[in-house]
Parts: structure tokens; sequence; C-alpha cells
């Protein structure tokens, strides 16, 4: 209902510093940017104020239930302030979790962990998944593990990594190399960015 869901003014850093308040004060804030290209006004309240506030009360107090979303990523039409990905911004902060997803499916069971999990995640979502995508997602709940990278195929001679939009591309590469080259590669989603499956992609 509108007490739960409602528009604020378009402020980002206003949006992510309302979120910041409202999960400290122990409720689940979903806090959403329009687009990740105008995420940097609320960089501050990000980096400085919810990945370090459990550190700086020494777990006095936490924003742990906080979740970001944005839109990600280029569609091919959207020009220089709608086809950016600025997860490697973030990507070198101890303290929020960085998550973006390849598909429906995964974007269901990987933002329900997000929300699920107690610290501040920032969820980005391929733009070009809510037109081009069509998947089969299940109505029930379900999670996906954060953190955890998934294999997508077995290979021999390299090793390919992505994430979000890009592991469609790395399979067709894959494919192409097997086929041209005779080249068997293992394709990895590495679905969370922050922290990442060391151990999965160094195996």
């Amino acid at each position: 209902g509108k007490d739960r869901v409602f528009n604020t003014p378009l402020c980002e850093q206003g949006i992510v510093g309302f979120g910041i308040g409202v999960a400290v004060a122990g409720a689940t804030a979903i806090a959403e940017i329009q687009f990740a290209d105008y995420i940097f006004p609320a960089f501050d309240q990000i980096v400085n104020e919810a990945a370090k506030y459990r550190y700086r009360s020494g777990d006095l107090f936490n924003c742990g239930n906080l979740t970001i979303r944005a839109p990600w990523g280029c569609v091919g039409h959207g020009a220089l302030y709608h086809s950016q990905s600025p997860e490697a911004f973030f990507a070198h902060c101890p303290g929020i979790k960085i998550v973006i997803p390849r598909s429906p499916l995964q974007a269901k069971g990987l933002l329900l962990s997000c929300i699920e999990d107690k610290n501040p995640c920032i969820f980005f979502e391929p733009k070009i998944l809510y037109r081009a995508a069509v998947e089969q997602v299940p109505v029930e709940p379900y999670n996906i593990p954060l953190s955890q990278a998934e294999v997508l195929q077995t290979g021999s001679d390299v090793t390919l990594v992505a994430w979000g939009t890009q592991v469609h591309v790395i399979k067709e590469v894959a494919a192409m190399a097997q086929e041209k080259l005779g080249v068997s590669c293992e394709v990895i989603d590495l679905r969370t960015i922050l922290p990442w499956d060391t151990e999965t992609v160094c195996k």
C-alpha cells in the first residue's frame, strides 16, 4: 500500500539517505535509483554512511536491511547518461555487497537474498533484461546464495568470467571458440561482484 511503497523527490542522495535511516530504525528498506547512471549523487551516502555504519558504531548499529536497486548497463540506444556500468566504483568499498543478475530467474532469487541479507546491498539490474529477456520464473519465493559464482559451462583450455548482460556475450564467444578454434572454454557467471567467489574462479 501507499504507506510502504511511495515516490520520493528525485534526489538520489536523499533516497539513499532516507533508506539508510529506515534500515537503521529496524525496517527493511529498498531504495530505487531510477538509473544506475544517476547513482553518483548518492555515492557519499553509500560508501561513507551505509558501508561504514556497523564498523564505526562498533556493531551497536547497522543498516543491514538496506537494498539499493538500480537499472544498469546499456541497451544500445541510451547514450552516455543511460548506458553506464558503475559497479567498479563500489567494488573497492568494504561493507556493502554488489550483485548483478544475468536473467529474470536469477534476478528474483538474488534480489530476495539481498533483501534478507544483513548487510547493505546494491542490486544492479541489467536494463536490457527488462525488454529482451523471457524466462519462466517461479511464483513462490526462492533464494540464490550471494557470493557464489555459477559455472555455466565446463572447459579445459581457458576460463571466461563475466556478470550481467556480458554473460550472454561470453557464452556466444565460447561457442565460437570451440567451433572455429577447437578451444574448450569454461564459462562462469560471477553474479556477486563484492565479495566475489574467488574459490570458484581460481579453481
